[in-house]
C-alpha cells in the first residue's frame, strides 16, 4: 500500500520524505490556508520534494471553472493530481480532465455508488473519508471493503486512497481491506513505527551490548 502525507507543511514533508517511505502528498484548501502561502508556490515546492502524486484541490464548484482551475494546477508539475469534490459538476470535470491525461483525485466520497461514478468518470484516485464516517457513527472501513469489491468486480483502474485517517489502526485496517493507498496526517505517520515492545527490546539489546565492551567500528 502506498503511503501519502496529508499536509501542506513543506518542512514536515521534507523531513518525512527522507525516510524513503512517502509515496505522495495530499492537500486541501484548509491545509493550504494554514500555510499562509500562495497555493501554486506551496504545490510547486511539494512537487519538488516527492516524486509521487501531489493532490491540489480546485476551489470552484461549477464544472467549467473546475476544468480551468484543474488545467492551471496540472501545469505546475507532471505529478500534480487535481482534486475535485464528488458532485455531478466534479464528475463532469473529472471526465474532461482525465481525457487530457491529467490525474484526478475525487474527494469527499462516502458511498460505494459515489466511488463507482468516480471510476466511470476516469478518476485516478477515489478518496473515501473513513474517519468522518466513524465520527457519524457509521463504519468507515466497511466503505473501503465495499469499494474494493466494486472495483474488483469491474476491473476499474481507480486507486482507493483511504482518507480522513484518525489513527494507526485506520492505516492497518485500510491495508487489510485492500486500499491502494492511505493519506496520513504527519503525527499519525510517525506513530506507525512505534510499539512499546520495540522500545523495550531495543533497550535490552543496547544494554547487553554495552556490557560486552565491544565496538563495531
Amino acid at each position: 500500500m502506498q503511503l501519502f502525507i496529508d499536509t501542506a507543511e513543506t518542512d514536515l514533508i521534507r523531513e518525512l520524505a527522507e525516510t524513503g517511505l512517502v509515496d505522495g502528498v495530499t492537500t486541501n484548501p484548509s491545509l493550504i490556508a494554514k500555510s499562509g502561502r500562495p497555493m501554486t508556490e506551496v504545490i510547486a515546492e511539494i512537487c519538488d520534494l516527492v516524486e509521487g502524486p501531489v493532490s491540489a484541490e480546485v476551489a470552484a464548484v461549477e464544472a467549467a471553472a473546475m476544468i480551468a482551475e484543474g488545467e492551471k494546477l496540472a501545469k505546475i508539475s507532471p505529478n500534480v493530481a487535481v482534486k475535485v469534490p464528488l458532485t455531478f459538476e466534479g464528475l463532469k470535470a473529472t471526465t474532461a480532465l482525465a481525457q487530457q491525461g491529467i490525474m484526478v483525485n475525487v474527494t469527499l466520497c462516502f458511498t460505494p455508488t459515489q466511488a463507482l461514478l468516480a471510476a466511470k468518470a476516469g478518476a485516478a484516485f477515489i478518496s473515501p473519508f473513513i474517519g468522518r464516517l466513524d465520527d457519524a457513527g457509521e463504519d468507515g472501513m466497511e466503505l473501503i471493503r465495499e469499494i474494493r469489491a466494486v472495483y474488483d468486480n469491474y476491473e476499474f483502474d481507480t486507486d482507493i486512497l483511504a482518507a480522513s485517517i484518525r489513527n494507526t489502526r485506520h492505516v492497518s485496517d485500510s491495508a487489510i481491506a485492500g486500499a491502494d493507498a492511505a493519506t496520513i496526517p504527519p503525527a499519525v505517520f510517525r506513530e506507525l513505527v512505534k510499539h512499546p515492545l520495540t522500545d523495550r527490546g531495543l533497550d535490552q539489546f543496547l544494554s547487553d551490548w554495552a556490557k560486552t565492551g565491544q565496538s563495531i567500528l
